[in-house]
C-alpha cells in the first residue's frame, strides 16, 4: 500500500510517499480502508521534532492520527460484523497518512448515516477537542467569548458551538478571508489579530471590560495577548501551539485578576471511553444539521506535503485533509 513516511525531521519536503507494508489487524484491532485522513497543525510540528516530551516520536514513522473509512479485517476478539462498517479511527499520533491503517477496536466510532467520510474526518480531532474545550468552561448564555484562532479546525466549530449555547462570540483570525469565515458561522464580532491593539478591540467589543471566557487556538505570543481580553473573574483556556508553544502565562497576573487559567492539554490526553463519547455526540450533531465542519482544502495523499505547507502558511480555511 501507499503511505506517508517521514525518515528524519524537517520541512515539508521530507513528507514522501513509499510503497509499505499492509497492515494486519492484530488482537482487538480492526484494518480500516482510508478514505480520508485527518491533517492537523500538530502534524506539522511533530514532523519538524517538536514536543518530543508530549509525543515520543523517532523516524521512521507515518504521520497522521485519525481518519474516516470502511473496516476490511477484524482481528482475533473482534466482532466480525464490523466488516464493512464506515467508521472514524483514531490512532496514537502516527499513521493515518496511508491507504490502510491498523487500529484499535476501541478507537473507532461507526459514522452516522449521512455523514460523508470527508465531513467524518473532519471531526475525528477537532470536533472531539471542541466539544471537549467548551465543557472545560460553563458559559452561560448572553456571556461574552473569545475565540482565537477562529478559523482553524477546531475554532471554527468551537465558534458554533459557543453560539447554539447562547454566547456572544468575538472570532479572531488573521485576514479578511478568515474572519468573514467567523462571521458567517455567527461570530457577533470579528478582530483581526494581526493588527495592533487587536485585544483591546475585543474587551471593546464586549463592552468594556473584556469576556468571560477566552479560548486561545493560536498560542505563543498571539495566545498571552487573549489572555489580557479576559475580564476579571473569567477563565482563558489555552490549547493551540500555532505560535511556536503555549501561551506562557503568569501565575501572578492570573490570580491578581482572579482568572483561571485551564492548559487543555497539560493534564494528558482524554481516555479512549471520554474520546469515543465526544466523538459519538460530535458525529451525531453532525448528522443532525447542528454542526457543520468547514473543509477548506483537500489533497491527494501523496501531496500531504502540500498540505503541511498551506497550514504552515496559514492559508488554509478550516479543516485540511487527504483523501485517500
Amino acid at each position: 500500500m501507499r503511505a506517508i513516511n517521514v525518515r528524519e525531521f524537517g520541512g515539508p519536503e521530507v513528507l514522501k510517499a513509499e510503497e509499505v507494508p499492509d497492515p494486519v489487524a492484530g488482537p482487538g484491532q480492526v484494518v480500516v480502508g482510508v478514505a480520508a485522513a485527518d491533517v492537523i497543525y500538530l502534524d506539522t510540528l511533530l514532523r519538524g521534532g517538536w514536543g518530543g516530551e508530549f509525543f515520543p516520536l523517532t523516524p521512521p514513522y507515518v504521520p497522521g492520527g485519525g481518519g474516516a473509512g470502511r473496516v476490511l479485517a477484524v482481528g482475533e476478539g473482534v466482532d466480525p460484523g464490523r466488516v464493512g462498517r464506515h467508521v472514524v479511527f483514531r490512532v496514537p499520533v502516527s499513521g493515518g497518512y496511508a491507504e490502510r491503517v491498523a487500529a484499535d477496536a476501541g478507537d473507532t466510532v461507526d459514522v452516522p448515516e449521512g455523514v460523508a467520510s470527508p465531513e467524518a474526518a473532519a471531526i475525528v480531532h477537532d470536533g472531539a477537542t471542541a466539544l471537549g474545550l467548551a465543557r472545560l468552561a460553563t458559559v452561560r448564555p448572553g456571556a461574552w467569548v473569545l475565540v482565537a484562532a477562529a478559523a482553524g479546525g477546531a475554532g471554527s466549530l468551537l465558534v458554533q458551538l459557543l453560539r447554539g449555547a447562547g454566547a456572544r462570540v468575538v472570532a479572531a483570525a488573521r485576514g479578511e478571508r478568515k474572519l468573514a469565515l467567523a462571521r458567517g458561522l455567527g461570530a457577533e464580532a470579528v478582530v483581526d489579530y494581526s493588527e495592533e491593539g487587536w485585544a483591546e478591540r475585543v474587551r471593546a467589543a464586549a463592552g468594556g471590560a473584556g469576556v468571560e471566557a477566552a479560548f486561545d487556538g493560536a498560542g505563543g505570543a498571539l495566545g498571552e495577548a487573549a489572555f489580557t481580553a479576559v475580564a476579571e473573574g473569567g477563565v482563558f483556556v489555552t490549547y493551540g501551539t500555532s505560535g511556536g508553544g503555549f501561551a506562557g502565562i503568569d501565575p501572578a497576573a492570573a490570580e491578581e485578576r482572579r482568572v483561571r487559567v485551564v492548559n487543555a492539554l497539560e493534564s494528558g490526553p482524554p481516555t479512549q471511553e471520554e474520546v469515543r463519547g465526544l466523538l459519538t455526540e460530535a458525529l451525531d450533531l453532525v448528522a443532525e444539521g447542528r454542526l457543520r465542519p468547514v473543509i477548506g482544502a483537500t489533497f491527494p495523499l501523496d501531496a500531504a506535503r502540500d498540505a503541511h505547507t498551506s497550514l504552515e502558511q496559514r492559508r488554509t480555511l478550516g479543516k485540511s485533509l487527504l483523501i485517500v
